[in-house]
């Protein structure tokens, strides 16, 4: 850990809890599959502020994307299974039965073989309380089978790419920066993220690649820092490793994201766009490509 936060300064787990329900909170997952020439990403979420809860389903496309609110009462959570109506998530895979204006979903994808990481992303940054966000990898990498019609496109996926991930806490970060791509033999990940906790800020960065088989993780708590993000580009560096990302092109489509529990920010993903990455150890270049695959997400004013 890079830094430390004396007992003093900072309540127990039931103090955080406490701040939460005051702030309001959020608890979602994040789907992406892809096949050859279609991308599709689902997002599940819970909500609440102050006594006011709420859940919601959104539905991303290469070129759209849509939010259906639901009442809180359709959310339900069944350990490692979510629902929100008759929609179903989890590690064997997603069952959508959308009804809403404008958008008819309804479809089943199949998951198999499954890569998780070897510990949780956060590493030690779990037990710091009072985090606005906290993330999870739930897989880096698995196959999708299985077909889902979007208002009458069909998109079908037969040993299809998936990435499944997850954040809980009370706000997205004010600024940050998150891009995921699937690629022949593995995955990559990274987020670099303006972080507050207990009266500063930092510069958070979470970052794996995953690469024949061999987790390659740059993380804060391992000494990771982000050496330049501006113009689309990021890049994080951890001792003699460096990963590098460049957004090419656009500003992606809305979302929606949470601010103290309350769905009211608008952010923009792009889920397959073009974007180049390189990854280099010791000086030598272990990847190094460009793509039109990519997902992307760029909330920094620079």
């Amino acid at each position: 850990m890079l830094f430390k936060i004396k007992s003093k300064a900072c309540p127990g787990r039931m103090g955080e809890e406490m701040v939460s329900r005051k702030r309001g909170w959020f608890y979602g997952w994040y789907f992406k599959c892809q096949s050859d020439t279609q991308t599709l990403a689902v997002i599940p979420a819970v909500h609440q502020t102050g006594k006011r809860r709420s859940c919601s389903i959104q539905v991303i496309t290469e070129g759209q994307s849509w939010t259906v609110p639901l009442p809180g009462e359709a959310f339900r959570r069944r350990g490692r299974m979510i629902f929100v109506g008759r929609n179903r998530f989890g590690g064997k895979g997603i069952r959508l039965a959308v009804h809403a204006p404008g958008l008819e979903v309804k479809g089943k994808l199949r998951f198999a073989d499954l890569h998780p990481l070897k510990y949780g992303i956060m590493g030690p940054f779990s037990l710091v309380p009072f985090l606005e966000c906290r993330h999870s990898i739930w897989s880096m990498r698995h196959r999708v089978n299985g077909t889902v019609s979007i208002n009458g496109e069909r998109y079908a996926f037969d040993n299809g790419e998936g990435y499944w991930e997850g954040d809980r806490g009370w706000s997205f970060p004010k600024e940050y920066v998150w891009t995921q791509c699937s690629f022949p033999g593995g995955s990559l990940v990274l987020a670099v993220a303006r972080i507050p906790v207990a009266g500063f800020c930092f510069q958070g960065v979470i970052g794996v690649v995953l690469l024949d088989g061999r987790e390659y993780r740059l993380a804060t708590y391992l000494g990771a820092k982000a050496a330049g993000i501006r113009n689309g580009l990021v890049r994080a560096v951890q001792g003699s490793m460096e990963l590098e990302a460049e957004l090419l092109e656009g500003t992606g489509n809305p979302l929606r994201a949470p601010a103290k529990g309350d769905m009211v920010r608008t952010i923009r993903e792009n889920a397959a766009c073009r974007a180049r990455y390189r990854f280099r150890q010791n000086g030598r270049t272990l990847l190094a490509f460009e793509t039109d695959r990519a997902s992307f997400e760029y909330e920094y004013k620079v």
